[in-house]
């Protein structure tokens, strides 16, 4: 193939992903369930040549950014409250899913072996993201979408390894639970470890690279070089992704700028609409080149496999989902506020936030005493959250038909061995399941939203919020502001008349007819924002406001900064 002719399937790819998002909204279908069909139609036409990708591409190339860029998006308040079910369904249901299915797949094909019975399980277990695409177009309620988020980002990892394990049994014909058990620890710490650990560097490099153009371009190696150093020492590279980007996201408004946050939130967002949908393309792409390497009574056989395959890994899913949501309604009733209410009593008996000047109280005293009563606010903060956005059955069900697979469960199926027993066989059903699921749940899920009539999330609720936040970095500029705590970019203070005259409307926008004083006035607002900043950086730590509502207030914040900084530019 010729590099004009690559440049031209690469081209009409991209207007293809763009045309295929564009008019994914207008018809009510999610966007990867068009780009399947178009892919499979293009396969069927006849001048169309056989398609086939060599799924280390999708595994090393693809996976790794994909999943670091929802890593750093990922909501950590709400993420970190749900930490549990989201691991239960990352790390227990995709093993109970693969044994389950393995024990299937040995009745209904002997000759398969348990290792590779177990490895057709792992391939199948693993959900695809684009569930939670579909989930925020229908207004799902927040918490729903931040399990099925949770669950997508981790799960592939539990199935690569248990893949990767029953790969390596394959030769031997035999699996030892013990050795998979420290692999599969073994593969975590190291993730989390190197992940953890290339976050931190990333953020602390970056924040000493001003050329917008090279921060960015130092940006898309981080999921690399979490994920390759990480594979070498036998851990979970996708794993290591993840924490990168979590830890990335965290530190970015404390250690970016504003226009490093913004480039990379658009680059990341253009990427990752890039790569997944490429993968979803070639899914339908491929599908011709299965079909025909199982031409004949297998095709018969490996749709009959992906039928019960896939009601099993329902079957399973719901029976989990259930017993999840069932917890989650006891531990909710366990954390009762009158305890809370009795441990804040006892706490400002024993030490009252306005101590008598006779009463020493050392400082390492008094931070203890802070962060008791840090830890006591979220907890606060997590029993509304929970008492909001309580888990019913008709949650469940959403999280069950929500569990489409797609990504991981095509490119992991070409990774079985070439020699293996069935492997056309084994790869099909993937294909089958993979593409019916996506089309069977993807179609239908609106449909079950909407019978079901769950209420979409309120938008006034976060508008809400939205005030109540706002409220509180005003307060924090003009304590700031009152205090003469507040200097230009350059480090000399304002003038106390000139704060005197200002503190009243410093969160009003600039007003250009005091020209005399107009760049004092643009340095104190830059001021204002660094303060509301912090502020804000703090509140992150209390649990009070969502995740999506601290965003927003970051991104109105950077916005006004980079206005005001071009303003005092051309001033100057």
């Amino acid at each position: 193939m010729s590099g004009v002719e690559i440049l031209v399937i690469a081209v009409g790819a991209i207007v293809v992903i763009a045309a295929a998002t564009t008019v994914a909204p207008k018809v009510r279908i999610a966007g990867p369930l068009i780009l399947v069909a178009i892919g499979l139609g293009v396969s069927m036409l006849p001048f169309v040549p056989l398609v086939e990708v060599d799924p280390e591409i999708i595994l090393v190339g693809v996976l790794p950014p994909l999943l670091y860029s929802a890593a750093v998006s990922l909501p950590a308040i709400e993420f970190r409250r749900d930490l549990r079910p989201i691991a239960g369904l990352s790390v227990l249901l995709v093993l109970i899913s693969s044994f389950v299915l393995a024990l299937f797949f040995l009745w209904a094909l002997p000759g398969l072996g348990f290792p590779l019975a177990l490895a057709l399980g792992a391939i199948l277990s693993p959900t695809d993201a684009v569930a939670t695409a579909i989930a925020k177009r229908l207004g799902i309620s927040r918490r729903v979408v931040t399990l099925l988020e949770g669950e997508s980002l981790l799960n592939d990892a539990t199935s690569l390894v248990l893949l990767r394990t029953a790969i390596a049994a394959v030769g031997v014909g035999s699996l030892h639970f013990g050795e998979f058990a420290l692999s599969f620890l073994w593969g975590v710490v190291v993730a989390v470890v190197i992940g953890g650990l290339i976050g931190w560097v990333n953020l602390r490099v970056r924040s000493f690279i001003s050329h917008s153009a090279a921060n960015t371009a130092v940006g898309f190696t981080v999921p690399f070089l979490a994920y390759l150093p990480t594979e070498e020492l036998g851990g979970s590279g996708l794993v290591a992704a993840v924490v990168a980007g979590i830890v990335t996201g965290q530190g970015a408004a404390r250690r970016f700028t504003p226009e490093q946050r913004l480039s990379d939130e658009l680059n990341w967002r253009t990427v990752e609409l890039m790569l997944e949908g490429a993968v979803f393309l070639l899914m339908g792409l491929e599908l011709k080149d299965v079909l025909l390497d199982n031409a004949g009574d297998g095709l018969g056989t490996a749709a009959t496999l992906a039928a019960v395959a896939l009601a099993i890994v329902l079957a399973v899913r719901a029976v989990y989902v259930a017993l999840l949501v069932g917890l989650q309604s006891s531990r909710a009733r366990r954390i009762q506020r009158a305890r809370l209410d009795a441990l804040t009593a006892r706490i400002d008996l024993l030490h009252p936030a306005d101590p008598p000047p006779e009463a020493e109280v050392s400082p390492r005293h008094r931070s203890r005493v802070a962060q008791a009563r840090a830890r006591i606010g979220r907890a606060y903060a997590d029993l509304d959250y929970y008492a909001a956005s309580p888990l019913g059955w008709k949650h469940g069900t959403v999280i069950v038909w929500a569990g489409m697979r797609g990504v991981v469960t095509l490119a992991a199926a070409q990774t079985l061995p070439r020699d293996a027993d069935e492997r056309s066989l084994v790869v099909l059903v993937a294909f089958l399941v993979a593409v019916g699921s996506l089309m069977l749940q993807g179609l239908t899920l609106p449909s079950v939203v909407k019978l079901l009539r769950m209420p979409r999330v309120d938008e006034q609720v976060t508008r809400s919020e939205q005030d109540a936040l706002d409220d509180e970095l005003r307060e924090a500029a003009a304590d700031a502001v009152s205090g003469a705590r507040v200097k230009r970019r350059d480090g000399t203070p304002f003038d106390d008349s000139f704060l005197a005259e200002m503190g009243p409307r410093m969160a009003q926008p600039p007003d250009d007819g005091g020209a005399p004083r107009l760049a004092d006035r643009l340095e104190l607002r830059l001021a204002v924002i660094h303060v509301m900043r912090r502020r804000l950086e703090q509140m992150s730590h209390s649990g009070r406001f969502s995740t999506a509502a601290l965003r927003h207030a970051l991104a109105e914040l950077d916005a006004d900064q980079l206005s005001l900084e071009l303003r005092l530019d051309d001033e100057d």
